[in-house]
């Protein structure tokens, strides 16, 4: 339906009315391949002519495995620091509870086959997750052998199956996790295998008492006495029913019954849960509960995964001038590593992404001004909080341009259009898990392209790229030609689909070639993988990294040194203290609580008594990705949504 809808971007659109906003007709007509190219070249000579290649911008939303050839390259190579991606909004949250605790950045994957617990912290498996087909295709096998707890504010898909609901207020969910812990240590029930025990075998976690830490030998865990002694001593049943809206009775025996079922026991952490101000620790305290049951990397419980062995592009340093070097060393636009945004990933300073600031940063010049902004397959007003903010960013940018049709192009000077990825499909691929397998698949048409388009990752990049050259900056082609070449007959590419077919084969040739080492299927060439789709892994060893955890102590950590290292790292570089950080990022705890789980009270705008109720959202069943817009089978069936009807108004 979308390859036909009657409103569809036929051709590149640019605006003709240089007023923009939500209430400007921005008065789009039909041009060129040629114009629109030449309008972005034109502004990116502008700026490297001006000696500012940084004040250019890229964003993305979606994206494939073929991405860093426009995301990275192009805009390294032109000069900017500034490729900006959608992660901050999608699921760094709640990656940060796994990283601060074992050091793995990145999604789990489960052991449903054999789990006999499942904690469903706001997940919805058969409704809304990376592997909802596997879900729904093992749920009934998951809840005949096993007990499903959904803690969700709503009564999702996943919660109507479940044998319990914890219906917790919408924040609480630390709460939660804390009593849970609590209630685990207080009645002996840790699993002694993972954790260790007290030397003389007597359990001293007593509510409300401090223990020794002397008198408990760890195993493969790191500080689970300090966490006791900084958070846990006082979190009883009783105490995060008052906050989270859940009996207490509930909530020891769900407890108790996680732990029994340990090791095959699951705590799913998911966006939903730790997507808050102050969700940092929610996401560190559900997660901990999987190394209180040893459930950690054991069967039927929480998994790494395996590992897709894809290349990654060239470097690209040779063909950096000097200009495009001086560019990339300027700061982000979005403001990372500043005192009041850590972005922590990978225990870095500044090491992740802060998508809501692009906005605030572009339109405060802070630390520079923007005057080029590129987005593709990203709707940032639509997908964002704070969307007057954004929309009056792109909106005071001189040249904003969109790769495809959304809200957003009401601010945009240009909308280029490109191969629909769910429906005309562009030819790609992209990695993913799921059932315990990680697998390399292809995007491919399923249909012949209608009408004038291009594909957004490639073809597009390549046509900037030759007119770059033609206009005196041929650094970006000469890397695509020599550093891109067909591995089955070693040329290099001359025309847009060329380039798209040569990354393709060369990124995932580690893949398909048979004479590559891998640990999956063995292919039998590019053909093969073509006709198969797909290249499977194996299934990911249990107890890998039980004696060599990446932390800091190289252990489970319940009191993080390797949060604390972060921390400090980032106090030093912003020239201050982690409780000043602390307090910068609207965070609670003071002194050593900031290094271990613990209960943050659900930051509220406003007063209260002026805004009583809380905006909870969720995903709808249908959604996998958004872009639900102007698709008819969507609006037909919205009824299967509880509390939705077919062709009503709704928030998808």
């Amino acid at each position: 339906q979308q390859v036909y809808d009657p409103d569809r971007v036929k051709v590149p659109m640019k605006r003709t009315n240089p007023k923009k906003g939500r209430n400007e007709d921005p008065k789009f007509v039909p041009i060129t391949w040629e114009e629109a190219i030449d309008t972005i070249t034109d502004k990116m000579m502008e700026l490297r002519k001006n000696n500012e290649p940084e004040k250019y911008v890229l964003m993305r939303g979606r994206y494939s495995g073929m991405a860093d050839i426009l995301y990275d390259a192009t805009t390294k190579i032109f000069g900017s620091p500034n490729n900006i991606s959608h992660s901050a909004i999608c699921a760094e949250a709640e990656k940060f509870g796994p990283y601060y605790t074992e050091a793995y950045w990145d999604y789990r994957d489960y052991d449903l086959a054999e789990t006999e617990y499942v904690l469903l912290w706001g997940a919805d498996p058969v409704a809304s997750n990376r592997q909802v087909p596997h879900a729904i295709n093992i749920w009934g096998k998951v809840l005949d052998q096993a007990t499903v707890v959904a803690i969700d504010p709503r009564l999702s898909a996943s919660a109507a199956k479940a044998q319990e609901w914890m219906p917790v207020i919408p924040g609480e969910d630390g709460a939660l996790a804390v009593a849970i812990a609590h209630v685990i240590l207080s009645e002996g029930l840790w699993n002694k295998e993972f954790v260790g025990d007290f030397k003389d075998g007597v359990n001293l976690f007593k509510k409300g008492q401090t223990v020794s830490e002397e008198l408990f030998e760890e195993k493969l865990t790191f500080g689970i006495v300090k966490w006791w002694n900084l958070e846990l001593k006082d979190r009883t049943p009783e105490w995060a029913a008052e906050r989270a809206g859940v009996p207490a009775e509930q909530i020891i025996r769900v407890a108790r019954g996680f732990a029994k079922a340990a090791p095959r026991a699951i705590s799913w952490l998911s966006p939903g849960a730790s997507m808050q101000v102050r969700g940092a620790y929610t996401a560190m305290a559900s997660h901990a509960l999987n190394a209180l049951v040893g459930s950690v990397e054991n069967i039927g419980g929480t998994l790494r995964g395996s590992s897709v062995p894809t290349g990654k592009i060239p470097s690209y340093a040779d063909y950096q001038d000097d200009l495009s070097k001086k560019g990339t060393k300027n700061k982000k636009i979005d403001q990372r590593g500043t005192k009041e945004f850590p972005a922590l990933k990978d225990g870095k300073s500044g090491g992740g992404v802060v998508t809501n600031r692009v906005a605030d940063g572009m339109l405060d010049k802070d630390p520079y001004e923007i005057k080029m902004a590129l987005a593709y397959w990203c709707n940032s007003p639509f997908s964002c909080s704070g969307a007057q903010t954004l929309g009056e960013s792109f909106r005071t940018t001189p040249l904003p341009r969109s790769y495809h049709d959304n809200p957003l192009k009401w601010h945009n000077t240009l909308i280029l259009f490109f191969r629909q990825p769910f429906t005309l499909l562009k030819m790609a691929f992209n990695k993913s898990k799921a059932n315990e397998i990680a697998f390399a698949s292809i995007q491919q048409r399923v249909v012949e392209p209608i009408w004038d388009v291009r594909i957004d990752e490639t073809e597009i990049t390549w046509m900037i790229a030759e007119s770059l050259a033609k206009k005196g900056f041929p650094n970006l082609l000469d890397y695509f030609k020599n550093e891109i070449k067909d591995p089955e007959s070693g040329k290099a590419p001359t025309t847009p689909m060329e380039f798209n077919m040569a990354l393709l084969k060369q990124l995932t040739q580690n893949v398909w070639d048979p004479s590559k080492e891998k640990k999956g299927d063995t292919l039998n060439g590019w053909q093969d993988f073509v006709d198969k789709g797909v290249w499977n892994s194996v299934e990911p060893d249990y107890f890998k990294n039980w004696d060599k955890f990446g932390t800091e102590t190289k252990k489970f950590e319940f009191y993080s040194e390797t949060l604390k290292k972060a921390l400090n790292g980032h106090a030093e570089k912003t020239k201050t203290n982690v409780d000043d950080v602390m307090q910068a990022t609207k965070y609670q705890a003071r002194g050593e609580l900031a290094f271990v789980p613990h209960y943050e009270e659900p930051f509220r705008w406003g007063e209260e008594s002026e805004y009583p109720f809380i905006f909870f959202e969720h995903r709808s069943r249908l959604n996998r990705e958004a872009r639900s817009a102007n698709t008819l089978w969507y609006q037909e069936f919205k009824d299967v949504d509880p509390g939705d009807e077919a062709w009503d108004k709704a928030l998808a």
